[in-house]
């Protein structure tokens, strides 16, 4: 069974996030006030393609269009930082371009053998609470969390690397040809467009060494402009040193041979202006097909016309094909390997793992319903312990600093307004707000609430540290204790399915 050959493809690439810091303490016997003990994330993996001459076609990528790099390993007690995650490496052909998706720009040419190029860098790991500690703050009750990954689409681009490309009109003898001169086994048939992907060849010379041939599908009028099925492979002659234009002597489309030439050469032009400068070696195909005087006349008319060398040849007889091979290595010896530098552009996105960028949505003007959405604002709160005083103070002090409050003050939030971030919902401050401790404290008691989660479960515990005791208590109750006055919270036994039970030291 041929393999499918695969040029072009369109994946999405993940790097890892970086670990979480941790909040931990120091407790060990004899070491009184032992102090913040959380150790850093790891960093999470980065995505990296890496170009091999093992590969031929991009097929890999065929059924397999996500790719995600590990995450770091989150922060340990005593200090312990998070294991980094290994970077993943993707391999490619040798001559792919790596393309932005979104803008079509080439950022990477990834032509040499080993040659590796970033896409998605890696996470930073979250800083734990041992180095928030100062002389201020001896015990902060935060971390920090991982730095997120990098998210993109991708597209590879296979430009096949060949010293010497084949090309012609459809049926011209190419699939012939190359099979001869290598050990390339293409369909072989008479009849157009035989070959619908591009074949690859290897002509050994006597020193053991070889020249890569490929035999690019036949191409037509317009090729250059969508046409036919040459069109979508004209990129892989734009790497090859000499183009072999085959012609063929009996002309079956119903052209002449010349016109069929010109036509060929008009696309390579339109296509690439380079491609039209390119070294060409015409080869007049089929002469076991004609008359020998009249194939002699039409490779003299094919001398005058262009002014450049042309053989006549027959593949299936094996006839001329020595001195075409002899031209060949000679024009290979004498020119350099082909340098053309296509241009790309600075690759910003592969190290933007900033996600500070949030959106404000207003779900309810009327009742002063306000969301936040935002990757990093949801990354502070996944971390942020807000049962919490100091905690909660530090996820403020993050929103501000990123410019959150303002922003609602911008969409009309007043003081007082509920503010729902991922799935907890607090209650507004203004942008100059600030919540003191105190506040803090009465939220605790459930007399004016701070902040609350939306979703309690079956069951909410909460700890009453004037009684010294733990009140459990179901959904409903909760609801209710939030709306009761001062003066109600005394008789907190008259709630439905409360159990007062005694504190355990």
């Amino acid at each position: 069974m041929m393999m499918m050959f695969i040029d072009e493809v369109t994946i999405t690439v993940q790097s890892g996030a970086g670990g979480n810091g941790a909040i931990s303490w120091r407790k060990e016997k004899y070491v009184p006030y032992g102090g913040p003990a959380g150790g850093d994330g790891g960093r999470g993996g980065s995505v990296f393609f890496e170009a091999t001459d093992n590969m031929q076609t991009l097929l890999d990528f065929r059924f397999n269009a996500r790719y995600e790099a590990n995450t770091g390993g989150k922060g340990a007690t005593k200090n312990m930082h998070g294991k980094g995650a290994e970077d993943l490496v993707l391999l490619v052909p040798c001559g792919t371009l790596v393309k932005d998706a979104e803008t079509d720009l080439p950022v990477a040419d990834l032509s040499e053998k080993g040659q590796r190029f970033l896409v998605a860098n890696g996470g930073r790991g979250g800083r734990g609470n041992a180095r928030f500690a100062s002389a201020n703050n001896k015990a902060p009750h935060y971390a920090e969390p991982g730095e997120a990954g990098i998210t993109r689409n991708i597209t590879l681009e296979l430009k096949m690397l060949a010293d010497v490309g084949l090309i012609g009109m459809p049926n011209a003898g190419k699939s012939t040809l190359i099979s001869v001169l290598s050990s390339a086994k293409p369909k072989i048939a008479n009849y157009p467009f035989t070959t619908l992907e591009p074949n690859l060849g290897v002509m050994r010379k006597e020193s053991g060494d070889g020249i890569v041939l490929a035999d690019i599908p036949g191409l037509i009028e317009g090729a250059s402009e969508g046409v036919g099925l040459g069109h979508a492979f004209l990129r892989h002659v734009e790497r090859c040193r000499v183009l072999l234009h085959l012609v063929d002597a009996t002309a079956q489309d119903g052209g002449t041979p010349l016109d069929n030439y010109a036509i060929i050469r008009n696309e390579l032009a339109y296509y690439s202006p380079s491609l039209g400068k390119r070294t060409e070696v015409i080869v007049i195909t089929k002469a076991d097909a004609m008359d020998e005087a009249d194939f002699n006349e039409l490779l003299e008319s094919f001398r005058k016309e262009t002014g450049k060398t042309v053989f006549g040849i027959s593949a299936v007889a094996k006839q001329g094909l020595e001195p075409l091979k002899k031209e060949m290595l000679a024009l290979l010896d004498a020119i350099p390997p082909e340098t053309t530098k296509i241009e790309l552009v600075e690759d910003t996105k592969a190290v933007a793992n900033d996600d500070s960028f949030f959106e404000i949505e207003v779900v309810d003007e009327a009742e002063g319903v306000f969301a936040v959405h935002g990757g990093k604002v949801e990354r502070w709160l996944s971390i942020t312990d807000i049962a919490n005083y100091q905690s909660l103070s530090r996820f403020w002090h993050v929103l501000k600093s990123m410019g959150v409050f303002n922003a609602l003050d911008a969409h009309g939030a007043k003081v007082g307004d509920t503010i729902v971030i991922g799935a907890e919902m607090f209650d507004y401050m203004g942008a100059d707000g600030e919540a003191s401790e105190n506040d803090f404290d009465r939220h605790r008691e459930g007399r004016q609430p701070l902040s609350h989660g939306l979703d309690f479960g079956d069951d909410e515990v909460d700890f009453d540290e004037n009684e010294g005791q733990v009140i459990e208590l179901n959904l409903d109750d909760w609801e209710e204790l939030l709306t009761h006055d001062d003066s109600d919270l005394g008789d907190l036994d008259a709630l439905d399915g409360v159990e007062a039970v005694e504190e355990h030291s």
